[in-house]
């Protein structure tokens, strides 16, 4: 019975596609306004980078994040793996390391057997423990129809080498760590039109940590990052550029992408929240020869993927990286402005440009 239960028909998104879109979320923390902050907060919601940061003493800052989501794909202790890498992600994009975390779920017990919740949750402690981190507690509600599982993450750095997202300068180059296209493989999951190959790279990618790359970007110095998530990757840059003071120049043709992406975004295979970003996004971007597709993939709504760093040093990053790619530089020019140079690389050339 457990076998025939397909955890994406109970999600309206997936994955971190099913977050508020970020206009709307602008407008909702625009309603809210500021609040008040100790001067122990080093970072906070302000600069909308991946997590908090609260000076503990002058050798430990406290990282601290939540992330939650529905289904983005089928078996319920995937699922949970990839939830807990997506919420571990934001302390390591703050050049963290993990150190707690707490479940947090919601389970239609009238609709799916809490089995399946038992399994997503054994998924999210083995993945927080190849982490190095402790899984101490949580929460549970009830929900009528939709599961969310996603979780509480505590990590600590040194307050001087938090990596940030108002850190970029121009000449630094941008370097991304992991390939694009989660969103829409997983919307290509949800549809029935991902082939078992492309279902197992974007587990096996979602489920990566991003622990690597951040012990890389330590040792290369690295201050200015973020990591890649439901904002997409330009939407993610236009965050950092505009928090930074700068713009950007992205190649096309040297972003990776997962297998497969570019010949489903021909088709439509494209998650809602990836069309939200892109509109958002357009009237900060120059799109250059892009056709729609080629859009999209560059604003594809990603759950748990790589880092995108600024650095002076890409050489390092790559070096110690195998996934790692140059993928474009800072300027000066407006603040939170991109411009898209060449096409996108993929399985199939479009002909027809939009811009």
């Amino acid at each position: 019975m457990l076998d025939e239960v397909r955890l994406t028909r109970f999600s309206h998104g997936a994955g971190c596609a099913c977050k508020l879109g970020p206009a709307d979320l602008a407008q909702v923390l625009g309603l809210v306004g500021p609040s008040a902050k100790p001067p122990e907060v080093l970072v906070s919601e302000e600069t909308g980078d991946d997590a908090a940061a609260y000076r503990l003493d002058e050798e430990r800052a406290l990282i601290a994040t939540v992330d939650v989501f529905t289904p983005v794909v089928d078996d319920p202790y995937d699922w949970g793996r990839i939830a807990a890498a997506n919420a571990l992600s934001d302390v390591y994009a703050m050049g963290g390391e993990p150190a707690l975390t707490l479940n947090v779920a919601g389970w239609p017990v009238d609709a799916l057997p809490v089995d399946l919740l038992a399994d997503v949750l054994r998924g999210g402690r083995d993945v927080a423990q190849q982490a190095g981190a402790a899984v101490v507690g949580g929460h549970t509600i009830t929900t009528e129809k939709e599961p969310i599982y996603g979780m509480v993450a505590i990590g600590f750095a040194p307050p001087a080498a938090l990596i940030r997202n108002d850190g970029l300068r121009p000449g630094m180059s941008l370097v991304l760590t992991k390939p694009l296209g989660i969103g829409i493989l997983t919307t290509a999951i949800k549809r029935d039109a991902a082939s078992p190959a492309q279902a197992g790279a974007a587990v096996t990618t979602m489920t990566t940590l991003n622990a690597a790359a951040a012990q890389a970007a330590r040792e290369a110095g690295v201050r200015a990052g973020t990591d890649v998530t439901g904002f997409g990757l330009l939407g993610h840059l236009h965050r950092m550029c505009a928090a930074s003071g700068v713009a950007a120049v992205i190649d096309a043709g040297a972003v990776p992408l997962l297998e497969g992406v570019l010949l489903l975004a021909q088709r439509d295979v494209v998650p809602s929240g990836t069309k939200r970003n892109h509109a958002w996004l357009s009237p900060s971007v120059v799109w250059g020869d892009l056709t729609t597709p080629e859009q999209m993939i560059l604003a594809d709504a990603q759950t748990s993927g790589g880092l995108l760093l600024g650095t002076d040093d890409p050489a390092a990053l790559v070096a110690a990286l195998g996934t790692a790619a140059v993928i474009g530089r800072v300027t000066e020019g407006a603040a939170g402005t991109i411009a898209v140079d060449g096409r996108v690389r993929g399985e199939a050339a479009a002909t027809t440009s939009a811009g």
